[in-house]
């Protein structure tokens, strides 16, 4: 396989921001106001929907595959945006260790108390994947 499709290191691994939470939100936000169109509209026109679904190879738990890179080092451990376009509108973020091991959070509050971005959530997951 040509190197020059591969997807570059740099597009790959973005940090997960409020900001990428915020275009989460507002994805969902899209999705359900064009559920309630579509339910507005005739039953009988019936269009079905491309649904989509899990990629197999990035699954919880899984390698990641060596087509997305290697992983910087600074971003061992960290929140990172999800690479699955299934993900894309459910609130959830990934994090991957040394050995290149998938895990996946929700980006709600643990324990309705700890958000994403809280400190002590932080150093929980890095304890957890490594």
């Amino acid at each position: 396989m040509d190197p020059f499709f591969w997807p570059s290191e740099t597009n790959s691994f973005r940090r997960f921001t409020p900001e990428s939470l915020a275009a989460i939100e507002e994805r969902i936000a899209n999705k359900k106001k064009e559920q309630v169109k579509g339910k507005g509209k005739n039953k009988d026109q019936g269009v079905e929907e491309d649904k989509l679904s899990p990629q197999l190879d990035l699954k919880i738990c899984k390698k990641l595959p060596s087509l997305y890179g290697d992983i910087p080092a600074e971003l061992v451990g960290e929140p990172l945006e999800d690479f699955d376009p299934y993900y894309s509108d459910h609130k959830t973020f990934m994090v991957l260790n040394e050995r290149r091991t998938i895990y996946r959070f929700t980006a709600t509050p643990a324990l309705f108390i700890f958000g994403p971005f809280n400190p002590v959530r932080k150093i929980a997951i890095k304890i957890l994947v490594h």
